[in-house]
């Protein structure tokens, strides 16, 4: 990372607010995450999970605040999982110790433009921030003064707990299976949360860690300041995600769900045997091919007759620790519905919900022992014209400064032909860079 971009992150921390997106300079159909930093306040929009919205959703209010200037701006910000409540007769009422309201969007007051390889693009940042030659120079030189501090790397002998034991999970597998067999469901994706209590933590080095660890396409590291009990409360999310939920460039949408995961190989040959089996897997195809049927009508809600389709079904795609199988679903949006629509028409994403998409997700607040809020939710922007991109927040540790809380999820997809131990290897798989970090 260019000593640049280590300080212009360094520097994000004096802010209430900013986001960093970072693509890790991995290659990725339809280009992975805009390289971008975010900064300050102009103005915001968040809800405080009231549910009292003039709108109807709280997706149509963030687009009616996105329209309100006379001139439209770039957005950044994120979707709560939980605005599934909005959108059908669902409810959430597990445990929360994170309390993220369920959705927060911010017109930054700076945004940084980065290249693939962190380099400050200087014409970019300046035209998109309408910035003169003294207002830049001022905002650069601040950034070069700053002091990098001395890497320390995060406590590694800290105790992580789950809300699941083994057992449970394995029970709770059974369970589920027995609704496949009953038709509730097809497919339902099972969460478990993973938490440590207590923990004094420095975010920007532990996201700097875990983009050494796992470096993803769609990564993200966000910090909101909210005034809970009359003090300011720092949240942040540190995120390496692999996967987009969707992207709008023009009238074309895009959305690639993952389902199919297995480990990286010793060697190359183990690596290669590992791939084939992902690529060959039965079961693993039948999750990915539920999730693409779910996901084409999403999509299907708001595009033009016709146009959905799937441009790349069971691509194998390899991660640092992993390698997944991910399938792309293209439409054209109506001209009938703008941007916010194709977002609400197609959220929660399937690929962490299940088929059909409500029955799967009344289970999972049945079975889930917490309140997924942020997890499972999209971090992404809006620019000015109403192009879009989100990621699906997975691998991805949430942490409270003021209660030093700490809390990451996994899951997986339940079918009919899902072996339990296999699932809780797939999830401790999954949660294995974040453990790193503590253990």
């Amino acid at each position: 990372m260019p000593t640049f971009l280590k300080k212009s992150l360094q520097w994000a921390q004096n802010f209430q607010t900013f986001i960093y997106l970072n693509p890790n300079e991995i290659e990725y159909p339809h280009e992975p995450f805009l390289h971008v930093l975010a900064v300050g306040e102009k103005r915001k929009i968040c809800s405080n999970n009231d549910g009292k919205l003039e709108e109807k959703t709280s997706f149509d209010k963030l687009y009616n605040f996105w329209k309100s200037k006379k001139e439209q701006s770039y957005l950044f910000g994120y979707f709560n999982y939980d605005l599934k409540n909005e959108l059908e007769d669902l409810s959430s009422n597990n445990l929360d110790n994170l309390a993220f309201p369920e959705f927060y969007f911010f017109e930054p007051q700076y945004i940084l433009f980065f290249d693939k390889k962190g380099n400050l693009l200087i014409d970019k940042t300046k035209e998109e921030n309408n910035f003169d030659d003294k207002v830049f120079d001022k905002i650069i030189t601040e950034i070069e003064n700053i002091t990098l501090p001395l890497s320390v790397s995060p406590p590694r002998t800290l105790k992580i707990n789950c809300r699941f034991t083994e057992k449970e999970y394995l029970q709770t597998v059974e369970i589920i299976k027995n609704h496949i067999i009953e038709g509730d469901v097809y497919e339902l994706n099972l969460c478990i949360e993973f938490f440590i209590e207590k923990l004094e933590l420095n975010p920007l080095e532990a996201y700097q860690e875990l983009c050494k660890i796992s470096k993803m396409p769609f990564s993200s590291f966000m910090k909101i300041t909210l005034k809970e009990n009359k003090k300011d409360t720092s949240k942040y999310v540190i995120s390496a995600s692999p996967e987009r939920f969707l992207k709008k460039i023009g009238t074309k949408l895009i959305s690639q769900p993952i389902k199919g995961t297995v480990k990286r190989g010793n060697t190359k040959e183990e690596d290669e045997k590992h791939k084939n089996y992902l690529r060959t897997s039965e079961k693993e195809r039948a999750e990915n091919m539920m999730i693409v049927d779910l996901v084409r009508n999403d999509l299907a809600k708001s595009a033009e007759i016709g146009s959905t389709h799937v441009s790349e079904m069971f691509g194998i795609y390899s991660f640092q620790q992993v390698h997944q199988m991910i399938s792309t679903i293209e439409a054209t949006l109506s001209k009938d519905k703008n941007w916010s629509e194709a977002i609400k028409n197609a959220f929660p994403m399937g690929s962490m919900t299940g088929a059909p998409k409500i029955k799967a997700t009344e289970l999972i607040e049945k079975y889930e022992k917490t309140k997924r809020g942020l997890y499972s939710g999209s971090i992404g922007y809006i620019s000015p014209n109403g192009d879009f991109d989100f990621n699906v927040i997975i691998r991805t540790l949430f942490y409270d400064a003021v209660s030093k809380y700490a809390s990451f999820q996994v899951g997986g997809a339940i079918t009919y032909d899902s072996d339990p131990q296999s699932e809780w290897e797939e999830c401790l798989l999954k949660a294995k860079a974040i453990r790193s970090l503590f253990e």
